[in-house]
Order: structure tokens, then C-alpha cells, then sequence
């Protein structure tokens, strides 16, 4: 079985609380992107074994796609095993969700292949214990994300844009972009929600806003530099997507978003010292 495993990207995000337990409480709005790896599932009659072509990544019980198969079977009772191919496109450490997204498709993949013995709220119930980004995958549609951002509430009405993102070429530990994040005045997740829905059709160029971006910035240059650079080419409104280092750029017209990504590579030629490391990539929402 072969499937598209997507990115997403965080169209605002405001940490509205700590809680006791150390996690930090959000409210954001996720959207899934027309970025994508490739997972192929095979069944086998025992044990679970990975591969992936992106260096680094490891190929064990460490990866979040091993651990999701390792867990339906477990949850499931289901008697077999599985091997596990992720071609990657999404980088890994740069705030668009790829190892989530890998692990939600390893779940419903595999429960296709065993003739879907969980609902979808089963599977959103597992995949939350793999990670707080894991469940929105399972149904990828836009969504506002609370607690700490395993409640998702369905957003449908967002106007479309194209997407430029540039990836620096390193990627941020989320632990360490929470670490030094400090928590300040903030909008309330009840102010927030009676925006979007008094709205109607929300236009993410409203309210692109990032809590993380300034910890991020103190972390890496190259999220401001990203920044700057899309602004450069025509973006209309520009952000850091989850914890970075991934900064996308939005368009309202393909053609705009077109010479943009011209002028980026352009740029990157030309000033190799600068922008040699970065990955550039073009996506649209996924409505």
C-alpha cells in the first residue's frame, strides 16, 4: 500500500497557559499543505522493520512511524507485522509535522490493510498518545488545535493561498524553543474562537501570529533571514510555522507565488555563502 503522508503549517499560533505538568497550552490554527512523503505498508506475518531515505532519520523503535505501527498492533490485537518505506520530502525538525504526519498514516494505513477494525475517533484517540500533533493527521482538514493541541474543532471556510516555504537547512528542537520561550500578555482561546467564528471566511493573512517565533529567533538568525527573504519576493504575509525553523510565505495569485520561487532561486545562486544550505518548496492549502 502506498500513501501521501503531508505536512502542515500553523497559520497562527498563541500559547495561552502552562500547565502544572510543564506542557504549555495552545490555540492554533493547523491546515495540511500539498507537501508531501511517501509511506509504502506491506504486511508480513511478524515484527515491524523501517526504512527512510532522509539521512539521520533513525530506522528503529525510536521512529515515530515504527512506534504508530508497533502501537496499533498492540491496541488492536491484531496478530502480524508489517514493513515500513518513508521517502521524505518534509524535513525532519522544521515545524511542518512530518514525522506526525508519517506516524498517522503508518495508523491508517494499517487499519485499511486489516479492514479498518478502529473509527476515526479511535484512531485520533491512539494517535494522540504518539504525540499532541499526531491526531490531526488522521483527518487533515483544517482545524483549530487547543488544549495542547490534541482538541480539534473543524475550521472548513479558509480562503485558499499558495505557499512558499523555505527550510534553513537545520532544524529547532521544539523542547528547546518552549525552553526559552517567555510567556507573556496573550490573546484568550475564547476571544480567539468568537473571532473565527463571527468571521465567516477566514483569511489566514488576518491572523498570521507565532507565540514561538521570538524564542526561535533567538535560537537561529535564519528564521528572521527566511523571513525577510519572502518578504522580499512578494509574499503577502509571512510566518514561522509550529516551533521552526520552517518559514512559508503566503500568495493569492500562482503567478505571484511562480516569480517569487524564481527570484529565491536566483538568490540562492548567486549568493551560495548565504542561502546554499536552504530547501525551497511550493505547496497549497489543503481546503
Amino acid at each position: 500500500m502506498e500513501l501521501l503522508s503531508p505536512a502542515k503549517v500553523n497559520l497562527f499560533l498563541h500559547v495561552t497557559g502552562k500547565r502544572a505538568d510543564g506542557y504549555h497550552e495552545l490555540c492554533s490554527l493547523m491546515c495540511g499543505i500539498g507537501l508531501h512523503d511517501r509511506v509504502v505498508l506491506e504486511s508480513t506475518a511478524e515484527g515491524i522493520s523501517l526504512r527512510c531515505t532522509y539521512p539521520g532519520v533513525p530506522e528503529d523503535e525510536t521512529n515515530l512511524a515504527w512506534r504508530a505501527a508497533s502501537l496499533f498492533y498492540r491496541a488492536t490485537g491484531v496478530k502480524g507485522g508489517c514493513r515500513i518505506a518513508v521517502e521524505k520530502t518534509i524535513p525532519p525538525g522544521a515545524g511542518l509535522g512530518g514525522g506526525s504526519g508519517n506516524a498517522a498514516t503508518v495508523l491508517k494505513g494499517l487499519n485499511a490493510i486489516y479492514g479498518d477494525p478502529l473509527g476515526t475517533k479511535a484512531l485520533e484517540t491512539l494517535a494522540l498518545e504518539l504525540g499532541a500533533d499526531v491526531p490531526f493527521f488522521i483527518r487533515c482538514t483544517p482545524s483549530l488545535a487547543t488544549g495542547v493541541g490534541e482538541c480539534l474543532a473543524p475550521m472548513p471556510a479558509i480562503r485558499p493561498y499558495h505557499l512558499l516555504i523555505i527550510y534553513p537547512g537545520t532544524g529547532l528542537s521544539t523542547v528547546a524553543v518552549y525552553k526559552n520561550l517567555k510567556l507573556g500578555l496573550t490573546k484568550s482561546e475564547k476571544k480567539i474562537k468568537s473571532r473565527l467564528l463571527n468571521e465567516g471566511m477566514i483569511d489566514p493573512l488576518d491572523h498570521l501570529h507565532n507565540d514561538l517565533e521570538p524564542s526561535a529567533q533567538l535560537l537561529s538568525s535564519a528564521v528572521g533571514d527566511a523571513k525577510a527573504v519572502l518578504e522580499r519576493v512578494g509574499a503577502e504575509g509571512v510566518l514561522m510555522s509550529g516551533s521552526g525553523s520552517s518559514v512559508f510565505g503566503l500568495f493569492g495569485e500562482s503567478q505571484m507565488a511562480e516569480a517569487g520561487k524564481a527570484l529565491l532561486m536566483r538568490l540562492r545562486e548567486e549568493r551560495p555563502e548565504n542561502y546554499a544550505g536552504w530547501q525551497l518548496f511550493s505547496a497549497e492549502l489543503l481546503l
